[in-house]
């Protein structure tokens, strides 16, 4: 009798190791998109984030006397660096920072198509911009 019970238990356990392997066949596709998912927005939203401290950086670099636009353009692309940020188009207006200058605005524009896996699939050309517009420590002339 215990190896009749024996057998039965050896064909239960065959059949159900058969069921797990079709309900993990139908659930692991699922479960890897969203962790996939999950980490692509998750990505994304540490390129964005970085992209608005990028242009905050730049133009607080930038509302110093004596700067260049060519040096907030440079801290900008050296804080989007730092996380893998590729193609992004920094500008500065005004180009000329001189002392009659009052206000300086920086813009940080990444294109999606070049920093995300799946979402470009979605969003086409759309990119991330970013803007930080403040007013320069020039002295006025009184």
């Amino acid at each position: 009798m215990f190896k009749n019970n024996h057998r039965n238990l050896r064909s239960t356990h065959s059949r159900r190791r058969g069921a797990v392997v079709v309900e993990f066949a139908i659930v692991a596709p699922l479960f890897f998109v969203f962790i996939i998912t999950a980490f692509e927005f998750g990505r994304l939203n540490v390129i964005r984030h970085t992209a608005d401290n990028a242009a905050y950086e730049a133009a607080r670099h930038a509302i110093v006397p004596g700067a260049t636009a060519a040096e907030a353009v440079a801290r900008a692309n050296s804080l989007l660096g730092i996380v893998g940020t590729r193609g992004a188009i920094v500008t500065v207006n005004p180009t000329i920072l001189g002392p009659a200058v009052n206000t300086v605005s920086v813009t940080v524009e990444v294109p999606m198509a070049q920093n995300g896996w799946i979402a470009p699939k979605f969003t086409g050309a759309a990119t991330m911009r970013s803007v930080s517009t403040m007013k320069t420590e020039r002295a006025t002339g009184q």
